[in-house]
């Protein structure tokens, strides 16, 4: 309706003598979220004169109610943020952590074997402390506009009130993993006629609305304090596997806030999160690709695919070696993206891809054993831009589908602790960089990203969830925006692709048969199936004359909305 009001004035005004040409109206924020009532959530609180912070918490509370699957209150998240006024980008880490209690054989059973995955995810000892919600606290209290009270109010009434089961979450939940078969999952998702909840059901969740209210009350205490603390602790010390968290442990959690690591690209700046998020991997593929021809080249050239499939090799290659959580193992950050270093391996791209390529010696790196972890999606990602210019960049995750399958107090918690290699030590005894140990953060792929110019101002912002893949996704679509000057629903469009080691898989059936080719005179054949979750990638690219260019990804079911 304002549009077409809009159009009839320009057009009564364009009859006069002396009218001007009226000017574009161009969307001043925008909501890019993988789901359409999570984007209205938030553009409420923009319409209200909220921040992109302000409606990020709102985001996270519809997210955490309507899409379960892939995040939560009872998970955690990245954030990356851009100050319009200081053009400073500040990085937030919400990751769960480990009890006190964790040792390096945490998912060993009584025989001193690792537990299979399915064993370990349905164990009390997956879930972590939960840190999204405490995260997004602390950069509301710094970067809010509104009452942290008044944010909840959507994603309350939706659960108060119900909505309709998606299409995705209705296929999850018929879905054959372990987490869809878990006691807590199969109550939560059963009629009140005893029939499994599908797709266009009415779902109501009066307890998640009453958790909602108190966190709005209480703020990130009304988890990691008091009755609902009490209750994960309670749920957690139930068999399979007690898990051994504390309310000590919940009291003692705290979120980070750091600058951000930002590394040139070409003429840009790309911003990312630090260990033990997917930052400083999707970082050194930028160096890497930096350092080929890609730019030049084109999405239906085949050299430009294998350029970026060797990238990922050996980002992938350090990333498992390498990173794990700062606070308690050396992370040679620096190393990893210092030229030098990044001239000499993007010489082992080639024009041929061989045997999968060995971690680098960076500067700094110390001596770690390899990992053995598994990294399965049940994430989610979107982006925000508020009407001064401001960005929220954030992925957030439950880490599998439905976490862990425990319910408490209408949510599910995390199985972010599977994040942790399976394999603590190697056969010389070395450690990984990765295990498990008390109060630690397990290493992630999460890579929520903001570009600025070389006058750090906002020029874009990307994230996905999907699992592993998730810095091959974030890198298809920076390439693609940045490198290919692709809007950013073709970059996200672009087919997926991705690397690991001797692993080539992707959308087989989206690459042209010329491009299919072209890869496997180069040694890669293309797998069909991603091995992970699939992408779910959300972006905004604010273009010269100010226009918010969104992209959501036809994977899933979110939606890029502007306003204001």
């Amino acid at each position: 309706m304002r549009l077409a009001i809009a159009f009839a004035v320009a057009l009564w005004v364009g009859t006069s003598a002396n009218a001007q040409p009226a000017k574009p109206h161009h969307d001043r924020a925008m909501v890019d979220a993988a789901n359409p009532l999570a984007v209205e959530a938030g553009l409420k609180i923009l319409r209200a004169g909220g921040s992109a912070i302000d409606a990020a918490v709102a985001v996270q509370a519809a997210l955490g109610l309507v899409e379960p699957q892939s995040s939560g209150l009872g998970g955690g998240a990245f954030l990356t943020y851009y100050d319009a006024h200081t053009h400073k980008v500040t990085a937030y880490d919400g990751r769960e952590t480990a009890p006190a209690s964790a040792t390096p054989t945490r998912f060993f059973n009584a025989d001193g074997k690792p537990l299979s995955f399915s064993e370990a995810v349905l164990s009390g000892r997956s879930a972590g402390v939960p840190g999204a919600v405490a995260m997004l606290a602390l950069a509301q209290k710094a970067h809010g506009r509104l009452a942290w009270s008044g944010l909840f109010g959507d994603g309350e009434r939706l659960a108060r009130e119900g909505f309709i089961v998606s299409p995705r979450l209705g296929g999850l939940i018929g879905a054959g993993f372990a987490q869809a078969k878990a006691p807590d999952v199969l109550a939560y998702f059963t009629n009140p006629g005893g029939d499994r909840m599908k797709a266009g059901d009415r779902l109501v969740n009066r307890a998640y609305a009453a958790t909602l209210r108190r966190i709005a009350a209480e703020g990130p205490n009304a988890l990691l304090k008091g009755s609902i603390a009490a209750d994960i602790v309670a749920r957690l010390s139930q068999d399979p596997l007690p898990g051994g968290m504390t309310l000590a442990d919940l009291a003692a959690y705290q979120p980070h806030a750091a600058e951000a690591l930002c590394r040139s690209y070409r003429q840009w700046i790309v911003c990312e999160p630090n260990a033990p998020s997917g930052g400083p991997a999707t970082l050194e593929g930028l160096g890497l690709l930096a350092r080929t021809d890609i730019a030049k080249r084109g999405p239906n050239d085949p050299i430009a695919w294998f350029e970026l499939a060797q990238a990922q090799r050996l980002m992938y290659a350090d990333d498992l070696k390498y990173v794990g959580d700062p606070a308690a193992v050396t992370v040679p950050i620096a190393g990893l993206l210092d030229g030098p270093y990044l001239d000499a391996r993007a010489k082992l791209i080639g024009d041929q891809a061989g045997p999968p390529p060995a971690p680098g010696q960076p500067v700094g790196a110390p001596k770690v054993g390899p990992d053995a972890t598994r990294e399965p999606g049940g994430t989610s990602s979107f982006v925000i831009v508020d009407q001064w210019g401001d960005v929220a960049s954030m992925t957030t995750t439950v880490e599998g589908p439905f976490g862990d399958g425990r319910m408490v107090d209408g949510f599910l918690l995390n199985n972010q602790l599977t994040d942790f290699s399976f394999q603590p030590i190697d056969k010389d005894g070395a450690p990984a960089a990765n295990a498990v140990g008390p109060g630690k953060r397990p290493r992630s792929s999460m890579s929520p990203t903001i570009i600025l110019d070389a006058n750090h101002r906002f020029v874009a912002a990307v994230g996905s969830p999907g699992g592993m893949a998730i810095p091959a996704y974030v890198l298809k679509s920076i390439v693609g925006v940045l490198d290919w000057k692709l809007s950013m629903q073709e970059a996200v469009n672009l087919p997926n692709l991705i690397a690991i080691g001797a692993y080539y898989a992707g959308e087989a059936d989206k690459f042209s048969p010329g491009v299919l080719r072209g890869l496997a005179d180069r040694g890669i054949v293309v797998r069909s199936g991603l091995g992970a979750e699939g992408s779910g990638l959300h972006g905004i690219i604010r273009r010269d004359d100010g226009r918010l260019d969104g992209g959501a990804d036809p994977r899933r079911e979110g939606v890029a909305r502007g306003c204001c």
